[in-house]
């Protein structure tokens, strides 16, 4: 694995897009050490904690590579992190070289790496462009998120290192093309299912594919509701 650099650390307030829409991708770079709980880093907000928090999706790591990308295909728009709302940006790591199940220490923290993050509709919300939820899900452009084993103090200066890994061919590109690319081969649905270290979730829809051999709708995910994102 190469050597990583981490670029920044972010994190931010909810705020209110209007409609009922609340989002937390608008975050401010950080210089400082923070705390990371399981439950996330400092005092970061999220949109809809249904599905943006918890112990499985604590922290949002995003390549800072991916951007380059993003400025070929939307050059109006001046990429850069955290545009996709990412808490942690890094050079030297990406979505093929990250497994299900890594284990990195950064800081005073153990984190370990515990699904892909699956796009949705608050990044066409934000940058008024339609297709980005679908046009990142389909080229595995993503990031992927951590559970906290450890918390500990954390800073854009600490060193970020991989110290185990149990699932070598279990990466988060590999398992991004499998869920959403072939979403009902049955060899892929069934190592997701069989990975302890995958989420709760991921592991859950896989095994209702092999159940019904039903793909579910993505369509509220990608495309929004109405009332999505109100707070209860």
């Amino acid at each position: 694995m190469n050597s990583v650099q981490v670029d920044g650390v972010f994190i931010g307030k909810a705020k209110n897009l209007g409609h009922g829409l609340i989002s937390d991708i608008d975050k401010h770079r950080l210089d400082r050490r923070l705390w990371l709980w399981p439950q996330g880093l400092g005092s970061d907000e999220h949109g809809d904690p249904r599905f943006h928090t918890g112990p499985e999706r604590a922290l949002h790591h995003y390549p800072a590579e991916h951007y380059d990308y993003w400025r070929n295909i939307y050059p109006h728009i001046d990429w850069c992190a955290p545009s996709f709302g990412e808490n942690l940006s890094s050079r030297g790591l990406t979505e093929e070289d990250v497994c299900l199940g890594d284990m990195f220490r950064w800081g005073g923290a153990l984190l370990q790496v515990s699904q892909p993050r699956s796009p949705c509709y608050r990044l066409s919300h934000t940058w008024g462009i339609e297709e980005l939820p679908q046009r990142a899900q389909d080229n595995g452009r993503c990031g992927w998120f951590y559970r906290v084993l450890k918390p500990g103090f954390v800073s854009p200066d600490d060193a970020f290192e991989l110290v185990q890994r149990s699932y070598p061919g279990l990466t988060i590109a590999w398992a991004l093309r499998t869920f959403y690319l072939e979403p009902l081969e049955h060899g892929g649905l069934r190592k997701l299912a069989d990975c302890p270290a995958l989420s709760s979730r991921w592991r859950d829809i896989a095994l209702k594919r092999l159940r019904t051999g039903r793909v579910e709708d993505w369509s509220d995910r990608l495309l929004g509701l109405p009332l999505e994102g109100l707070r209860a």
